[in-house]
């Protein structure tokens, strides 16, 4: 068993509770711009973390050319879902590709001209945490928005129970 496919299995299982949870917003809700997160919104939050991913993971380590996702090409829950699943091909690409090579470093030049290396390790572990920093800011945007969102959490009673 490979521990980062396993622990991006995970990953994804929370992100499809966040979806569902999403799908019991109002559209308007799901896009509505909140002054309180800086004019972002769920839908924006969600396009940024994808990016991430791509950005990260796929220009970075794999050497893609990937655009920059367009927060206005994303307007609802069912095409945030395709996004990820863009996304999570990606993220198996990347981790087929540096299985066992965790101390790969990338190089990484910066907009600004700096530059830097990364190591493999460190790029996965920055965009899945990346995400389940934003995953709470989404829920506490739903929060503010008058929704109860349920435990988006990893712990899986059941799944923990039957092993």
């Amino acid at each position: 068993m490979e521990v980062f496919v396993t622990q991006y299995d995970w990953i994804q299982r929370t992100r499809e509770t966040l979806f569902s949870y999403c799908e019991t917003l109002s559209p308007a809700d799901y896009v509505k711009e909140l002054e309180i997160f800086g004019g972002d919104s769920i839908c924006s939050m969600h396009v940024h973390v994808a990016d991430c991913y791509r950005v990260w993971l796929g220009r970075r380590a794999l050497g893609k050319s990937l655009p920059r996702l367009d927060e206005e090409s994303v307007n609802n829950v069912e095409e945030m879902r395709e996004v990820f699943r863009e996304t999570d091909d990606l993220v198996r690409e990347f981790l087929n590709k540096f299985q066992g090579k965790w101390d790969q470093t990338i190089p990484v030049d910066f907009e600004n001209g700096s530059k830097a290396e990364f190591t493999t390790l460190w790029l996965f572990t920055h965009t899945i945490t990346h995400e389940f920093h934003h995953k709470g800011q989404i829920v506490k945007m739903g929060r503010h928005l008058g929704y109860i969102p349920p435990d988006t959490d990893l712990i899986e009673t059941d799944a923990f129970m039957t092993r």
